[in-house]
């Protein structure tokens, strides 16, 4: 007869407790007991061939997850290093504890100002409990990467064009906090996340561009024309000072005639005052 499984605590590296139903060796049951002993009976009498397929190797890396008559053994997943099993009644599934990354494929998003655009990222991930991994979801990579494509398209249909544009690093900082927390009872943590391309489409592409350009010609005549008011003021102020003295224009004159011939120019501009004409004409 067999008794109830015990329910234990298994302990992840982000210290989080999630509950499991860990059987103790003792709730094999009558049968189990049997096999388990004529399993170890058989192991002694094929020695030394039996350590060939009872002992194995997991790397640095990886961690062996154990289940013995479709129960899971106590004692979390073995490795690194060599770990005893029993072939007879014992099977494990290696999980690789490596950060693994992904593309998340481009999905057609409705942004909240209603502008369609593709937008794809990158995610990077690690299994953090290689025993809720394997106990709690089928497949926690495959799960992390279906769940990825969903967690872009809810957080960026929340946002605007111009949100998507210009705060990538809050979305991907978002995006890897909803990632974590929904990932968590598998064992998995997602370590980074990073929004790649943001297309727009071709037409709204040239709307831009067009809005964009008669911004800036906008702008630069807004430049000009305050330069031409500077100047007319700074004109004003010259012709102020010059007509303060009669001399004062001639030696303006004097000082273009100057700037002219440092030039090398052949050809020479005098101005002439048209007050020394007046008497001639006035004869």
């Amino acid at each position: 007869m067999q008794r109830p499984s015990q329910r234990h605590y298994i302990k992840g590296t982000n210290d989080r407790s999630f509950f499991a139903d860990q059987p103790m060796s003792g709730n094999l049951g009558v049968f189990g007991w049997i096999l388990t002993v004529l399993s170890y009976i058989v192991i002694v009498l094929t020695l030394p061939f039996s350590p060939f397929f009872c002992l194995k190797v997991v790397q640095e890396y990886e961690r062996a997850v154990i289940f013995r008559l479709g129960r899971l053994m106590p004692g979390g997943a073995r490795g690194p290093g060599l770990f005893f099993i029993i072939p007879c009644i014992d099977s494990y599934r290696k999980v690789d504890l490596r950060t693994v990354s992904f593309d998340v494929p481009p999905q057609e998003i409705l942004s909240k100002d209603s502008v369609t655009v593709a937008v794809d990222a990158v995610v990077y991930f690690r299994i953090s409990n290689a025993t809720i991994s394997v106990t709690n979801v089928e497949d926690a990579s495959r799960s992390t990467k279906l769940l990825a494509q969903t967690t872009l398209r809810n957080i960026l249909g929340t946002r605007t064009l111009a949100e998507m544009l210009s705060d990538r690093e809050a979305i991907s900082l978002q995006m890897q906090a909803t990632l974590d927390e929904a990932t968590d009872p598998w064992g998995v943590k997602v370590e980074r996340v990073e929004v790649k391309d943001v297309r727009l489409p071709v037409q709204l592409q040239r709307a831009m561009a067009a809005e964009a350009e008669a911004t800036r010609e906008a702008r630069a005549k807004v430049i000009a024309a305050e330069g031409e008011q500077k100047a007319s003021r700074a004109l004003y102020q010259a012709a102020s000072v010059i007509s303060e003295s009669s001399a004062a224009l001639q030696l303006r004159y004097l000082q273009t005639l100057n700037s002219i011939s440092a030039e090398k120019n052949s050809t020479i501009i005098f101005p002439f005052p048209i007050e020394l004409l007046q008497n001639f004409l006035k004869s």
